[in-house]
């Protein structure tokens, strides 16, 4: 079912294994590393013997010194190989994953991962805890009593095998090299890094066994890519390095300026997720589920024309099939079905009260980034790894840029259990919003597709 990759070839006898302050130096100066070189600092990394201080150096002459598309593509290779690459060569459907770089709000992956199985497509989705203040699809998933977000890779496998899907939290055992990196970038601010977020993506993605990827990479204020021109130089190095190893890949650059949909939280999101899933709720998130359901039928194969992948999408979002696989999966892992049924059954906050506009005119901007935090301080967001998740909180019916309002009539709902928190969180999302005289041009949810 798996297989132990560490088969990475060894260095050839004629390689001599450089000091880490030469390499330091080497891409300080710009210069490329060579395969060799990389394959050495991946296993230097590992074993622990380049000490800390210098792999912070070398993290930080990255950074600033960036690396080739070449360079880029070993390192993913080399992050991938460090561990543990599922092999499901047995599954004789296609498998492909969805990736984004996580935005406000955004609860697509709940919707596009039974989506996918609808339609005859694997989907092997492991998912990291990665982003500050955004509430990850797991902790909205846990709002289901029961569901197990943990697993083994046997068990992964064996319910890929079974049902088609599977979406739980990323194992140790795939590409370690890759945890390793990541824990020194988030203490030396090299998380933006453009080769590290590539190399850090796919080397867990294709690790999973996927054979393409689907990636969402957002850009805006609820986004941690603020700049455009980013968000598309990172577009182009994901597909660009998937395909340099043989995967399908397409991205599309979406925009994450305000909040997805009309809610922000756990259960609040699930509850939304459901009615994506009956082909209702929010027009912007059906746009976004629409587009990239219909990439990934398009990469599967299952559809081969734009037209065709999107009947195939909307008719499974329509017929329930898309819904039925959504309980089937929570079903596989422990999960309550009753509570996608009838979704009244989510726990309620005990307190809802309106965010009132303070005058009237247009929904000029909102800051998603704000909107996150408050709610994370009402209590959907962990303060630490195994911290209590307040289920019922959030915020919904966001009024989104466009809008026109009154004075007084509400900008959102916001559910609330503890006043005090809700003291705190009212400052960030009466901020979070900009009102203006004149209605602006909402801007384009999908700014760029790449592939």
């Amino acid at each position: 079912m798996t297989s132990h990759m560490r088969k990475r070839p060894l260095p050839s006898r004629r390689f001599i294994k450089p000091s880490f302050s030469y390499l330091i130096e080497k891409k300080r100066d710009g210069n490329e590393f060579t395969q060799e070189e990389i394959r050495y600092i991946i296993d230097s990394t590992l074993d622990g013997e380049m000490p800390q201080h210098q792999l912070a150096a070398l993290l930080m002459a990255i950074y600033f010194a960036n690396m080739s598309a070449q360079e880029t593509a070993i390192l993913t290779e080399e992050m991938m190989l460090s561990g543990e690459v599922i092999d499901l060569s047995h599954i004789s459907k296609p498998k492909i994953d969805k990736y984004s770089t996580g935005g406000v709000g955004d609860k697509t992956s709940l919707v596009l991962v039974p989506l996918a199985m609808a339609s005859g497509v694997v989907v092997p989705m492991m998912c990291g805890t990665d982003q500050e203040f955004v509430v990850n699809t797991l902790d909205k998933l846990g709002a289901i009593p029961g569901f197990k977000g943990h697993q083994g890779i046997p068990h992964f496998v064996e319910q890929l095998g079974r049902i088609g899907g599977a979406i739980t939290l990323q194992v140790p055992d795939l590409a370690p090299a890759d945890a390793k990196f990541y824990e020194l970038r988030k203490d030396t601010g090299t998380i933006p890094s453009l080769p590290l977020i590539t190399g850090s993506v796919l080397s867990r993605k294709l690790a999973e066994g996927s054979e393409g990827l689907v990636i969402d990479v957002k850009w805006g204020n609820g986004s941690f890519i603020k700049d455009l021109e980013q968000a598309k130089q990172l577009a182009r190095s994901m597909t660009r390095v998937g395909r340099s190893m043989k995967r399908r890949c397409v991205a599309l650059v979406t925009d994450m300026n305000q909040p997805l949909g009309d809610s922000v939280g756990t259960s609040l999101e699930v509850k939304e997720a459901i009615q994506l899933l009956k082909g209702q709720g929010p027009e912007d998130a059906k746009e976004l589920v629409l587009k990239l359901g219909m990439e990934i039928v398009r990469l599967a194969g299952v559809a081969g024309s734009t037209l065709s992948a999107k009947q195939t999408v909307q008719r499974h979002l329509t017929d329930g099939s898309a819904l039925e696989k959504f309980k089937e999966l929570v079903k596989a892992q422990g999960g309550d079905i009753s509570f996608i049924d009838h979704p009244e059954k989510f726990p309620q906050a005990k307190h809802i009260r309106k965010l009132p506009a303070p005058k009237r005119g247009y929904v000029h901007t909102i800051n998603a980034a704000m909107i996150a935090r408050g709610v994370h301080l009402l209590g959907a967001g962990r303060d630490e790894p195994h911290g209590r998740i307040d289920y019922a909180v959030g915020v919904s019916e966001i009024k989104k840029v466009g809008t026109q309002v009154k004075q007084g009539e509400p900008l959102m709902m916001i559910h609330y259990n503890d006043e005090a928190k809700l003291e705190q969180a009212l400052e960030y999302f009466k901020n979070a919003y900009r009102l203006a005289p004149k209605r602006p041009t909402p801007p384009p949810l999908i700014v760029e597709r790449v592939a």
